[in-house]
């Protein structure tokens, strides 16, 4: 008991020096400019045959972040800036990025990144810097880039972690949250199944035999995908090198995972803290991390959130099919609207 009193301590100090961080960024951002300012940015040019461009960062300690750029800098509507799981990339929202980035109506600038030790970023050769900590100055490093002082986060799992930290910040500069399939508290369950396979993935030497894997450790999570759906999951996890497949994540991530997770201590007070910001959550009606008391509790805490459960999904919901993006793009837009007290 006292043990896990100390851990609980340990957790609430490392998320009060992860929030220092992110916020003294802010306030930096804040005096230099006045909120919002969604037409200011700037950035390489964009591929057309991929839909995106391929961005470097430089974070604070010297490490080369990648991220995803979807649409224009000058575009005039909040920026959308997407946060993926645990062991998961930016190539998850590409479909919910490019149709938010070509909204006829209002087209936005999209940001999905890479965390350090994943996709297409530089894996740290510490691995105890796969931490909430820097996760949140190396967000502070790619906003800073990209000059943006005002966004709408979508965070599937651990990224939700990260955008309900982002409570600390200056009311402006969060303008919308998303939560896909994360809340206050996570379930011990869920954990522990993300924890049997995160750095543990069986060599696939094909996409083909990587759809099969990820069907037999996710089937009773997404109970109705089709095989291309499998193969297009398998292509996000795994990438190609030396005539075989390697995770798209640095296999020490693993040896974070127990820390950074298990510990990790409800995050009441930080969603209490969004109580001002649109926010949507996101749930999987299978779901083993996102409870359903937990989605009560939280929607009885606040007097706005829109709620979408994606039936015959799990832990986390793709965020791929054309229902769930008109929903998203929707509440998006309604992000632009100046909140009225």
């Amino acid at each position: 008991m006292r043990a896990r009193r100390c851990d609980a301590l340990a957790s609430q100090r490392m998320l009060r020096r992860a929030n220092v961080s992110v916020l003294m960024f802010f306030h930096r951002r804040h005096r230099e400019s006045h909120f919002p300012e969604p037409c200011s940015h700037s950035a390489a040019g964009t591929d057309l045959s991929q839909g995106f461009a391929s961005v470097f960062v430089t974070a604070q300690d010297g490490l080369t972040l990648h991220v995803r750029r979807y649409g224009s800098g000058h575009a005039c509507a909040h920026s959308v800036v997407c946060l993926p799981g645990l062991a998961r990339t930016a190539a998850d929202f590409h479909p919910l990025a490019t149709a938010l980035a070509a909204d006829p109506a209002k087209p936005r600038l999209v940001l999905a990144l890479d965390y350090r030790g994943h996709g297409q970023s530089q894996y740290d050769r510490n691995p105890k810097n796969y931490a909430i900590r820097v996760a949140l100055a190396d967000l502070s490093a790619v906003l800073a880039t990209f000059e943006i002082t005002s966004a709408i986060f979508v965070g599937t799992s651990f990224g939700g972690v990260l955008a309900m930290m982002l409570a600390v910040l200056p009311p402006a500069a969060v303008a919308g949250v998303i939560l896909n399939d994360i809340g206050p508290v996570m379930e011990l369950r869920g954990l522990m199944r993300i924890k049997s396979y995160v750095g543990k993935l069986p060599i696939a030497r094909n996409f083909e035999e990587g759809a099969e894997i990820l069907r037999w450790l996710f089937e009773k999570q997404f109970t109705k995908l089709a095989p291309q759906d499998w193969i297009a999951f398998a292509q996000r996890t795994w990438r190609e090198g030396d005539g075989t497949l390697v995770p798209s994540h640095d296999p020490k991530l693993a040896r974070a995972l127990s820390f950074s997770l298990e510990h990790l201590p409800t995050l009441w007070d930080q969603f209490d803290a969004l109580a001002r910001i649109p926010l949507m959550v996101i749930r999987g009606a299978n779901s083993d991390m996102l409870a359903r008391p937990t989605l009560n509790a939280m929607l009885a805490r606040r007097d706005q959130l829109e709620i979408v459960v994606m039936p015959d999904q799990g832990h986390a919901p793709l965020l791929a099919e054309p229902e769930v993006i008109r929903r998203i793009a929707a509440f998006v837009a309604s992000c632009d609207v100046p909140a009225r007290d």
